[in-house]
């Protein structure tokens, strides 16, 4: 029987990929937006990452075993929250307990990502780091992460760089951010420099930047830990100290928390580095940030399925009129 391990040498069979490459998935997200949603599946408000949205499998258990592919489950890690611990460890049984990063509580994105990129320095210093958001549908893994790995070669031949998978855009979604493309990288097909990261436009800027080129921010980043230290420490140096002393003094998470301002990582940090960014484009892949009802049942829409919980209220409710369920199906 093949392995996940073994099924990613077959990946990697004739492709040059730095052999220093870790990942690091993000389940520190409380998913507020989704309660009512979570609570109609799992009986009680969880958040989404762990909530078993589709084909009975939560989105961090779907990005771990996607992850899988890119890297070996010994270079696997994770930043959850403290009062998930319970929630993260039944999903998570392969990983090693040292590479589950515990934070005392949720702090955006900001605070997650270098408290863990300081972790990282201590386990492996010289390594080429993929981040993974544990919220996002994706339809094809191997493709995807052939794209990771076209990305991850990137970065070793420009290590001062940071790549970011982009998706054509087919809506303008004020939710997400945005890639605005300048002059290939001659290094890389379907790759660019970047002109502008843009967070959460209005409708109207969104269709400029489509018309423009540009590209969704999957949130899907590689880069060498280095380079991206070093610029934390330059952009938001009160944040990376306290992180660096919480890393060095565990005992002391509580109290150097509660000191900690909660902020956006793309807000403070992708949008004022748009010269020191690459977006890699990708076309044969279909992708989702499930960050709402209303964008978890669009995708169900497009795969001309039901959500499992619509059926359920039919069933409910002894419904057995076809259009109550025809109508979710495009």
């Amino acid at each position: 029987m093949m392995t996940r391990d073994s099924n990613l040498s077959v990946l990697n069979t004739d492709i040059d990929v730095p052999s220093d490459r870790v990942a690091l998935l993000l389940a520190g997200g409380d998913g507020a937006r989704l309660n009512d949603l979570t609570r109609e599946i799992s009986g009680t408000p969880i958040p989404k990452q762990y909530c078993r949205l589709y084909k009975n499998t939560s989105l961090l258990e779907a990005t771990l075993s996607r992850t899988r592919l890119y890297t070996f489950k010994e270079k696997i890690h994770i930043i959850i929250n403290r009062d998930h611990i319970e929630l993260a460890t039944d999903q998570i049984p392969a990983l090693r307990k040292r590479n589950i990063f515990i934070q005392p509580a949720n702090r955006d994105t900001g605070p997650g990502i270098v408290f863990s990129l300081l972790k990282l320095r201590q386990m492996h210093p010289d390594a080429i780091v993929a981040v993974f958001p544990t919220d996002h549908y994706i339809d094809n893994d191997r493709a995807f992460i052939a794209h990771t790995f076209r990305a991850t070669r990137l970065v070793a031949r420009m290590p001062d760089k940071i790549a970011i998978l982009g998706i054509a855009p087919h809506q303008p979604e004020t939710g997400y951010g945005y890639l605005l493309p300048d002059i290939p990288v001659r290094e890389c097909e379907k790759a660019y420099h970047v002109k502008a990261f843009l967070e959460k436009p209005s409708v109207s800027k969104a269709y400029e930047i489509m018309n423009l080129g540009g590209l969704w921010n999957t949130f899907v980043m590689v880069f060498k830990l280095s380079r991206m230290l070093y610029i934390l420490k330059q952009l938001v140096p009160d944040s990376f100290y306290a992180m660096a002393e919480l890393a060095r003094s565990s005992h002391k998470a509580v109290e150097i928390y509660q000191d900690i301002a909660s902020w956006n990582f793309s807000t403070q940090v992708l949008t004022r580095i748009p010269q020191h960014i690459v977006m890699l484009e990708i076309d044969d892949v279909s992708w989702s940030d499930w960050g709402t009802r209303e964008s978890i049942e669009s995708t169900y829409r497009a795969l001309n399925q039901v959500p499992f919980w619509k059926l359920s209220i039919d069933s409910r409710k002894g419904s057995t009129d076809r259009t109550d369920t025809t109508q979710f199906i495009t």
